[in-house]
């Protein structure tokens, strides 16, 4: 299919075609973005954990060297508002506090996802629209008796490839959508896990119940 082709399709469909290429521009941008930006994320909080795991005190070099190199991983603010918990503070407190880090660094993870959410509903949308447009061109034909029917055809063949091209921008957009919550969730989970390890780290594993009863004495 040429270039000429192509833009009279484009023509023909009111416009909708010229749209649906924005929309296939703006979700392709956020997915190369997003998923370079929450893979690098990812592999650093993996790496933290790993050095937790094999260093447990919070001033081991390995440690250090680590949060240097990934000062703006989100992570990072765990360790931050660890080391500045005053030292009587209980673990109730400090756990408030981490709570917090991670509260405020959520946000920044799911960033621009919800344009690719904003793509995957309006391509179908207007793809439809832009094949009712091109069959109201492919039926005012009709008046032709001889080459109506054909043309008629061929106008509502053309007016599909708009519904084609909505749907096929909506499945590339919801495959990489759902693939990218998948890794906003794993980046949480890895702050939820850096939170509970600093937590046993500093107060070993007390719980904040009080003793344990005696079953057999009640």
């Amino acid at each position: 299919m040429t270039l000429s082709k192509l833009i009279e399709l484009a023509n023909g469909s009111g416009g909708t075609l010229y749209l649906m290429c924005l929309l296939l521009l703006a979700a392709l941008t956020v997915i190369i973005e997003r998923s370079r930006y929450l893979s690098q994320m990812q592999q650093g909080g993996e790496e933290l954990i790993g050095l937790l795991n094999e260093h447990a005190p919070m001033n081991s070099d390995a440690l250090q060297r680590a949060l240097i190199k990934h000062i703006k991983l989100p992570h990072v603010s765990l360790f931050e508002a660890s080391l500045i918990e005053p030292t009587d503070a209980t673990r109730d407190t400090c756990a408030g506090h981490l709570e917090e880090a991670v509260m405020h660094e959520v946000p920044t993870l799911d960033r621009s996802l919800w344009v690719l959410d904003t793509v995957i509903t309006l391509a179908p949308l207007l793809g439809l629209f832009g094949t009712i447009i091109g069959m109201f061109g492919a039926f005012s034909v009709l008046g032709d008796l001889q080459n109506g029917a054909s043309q008629v055809t061929g106008g509502i063949a053309e007016a599909l490839i708009a519904t084609a091209s909505g749907l096929l921008i909506a499945m590339i957009g919801l495959i990489f959508f759902n693939w990218l919550n998948t890794k906003v969730r794993v980046i949480v989970h890895q702050m939820e896990t850096i939170k509970l390890m600093l937590l046993n780290r500093r107060f070993g594993m007390q719980t904040t119940t009080g003793p344990r009863r005696n079953l057999k004495a009640v």
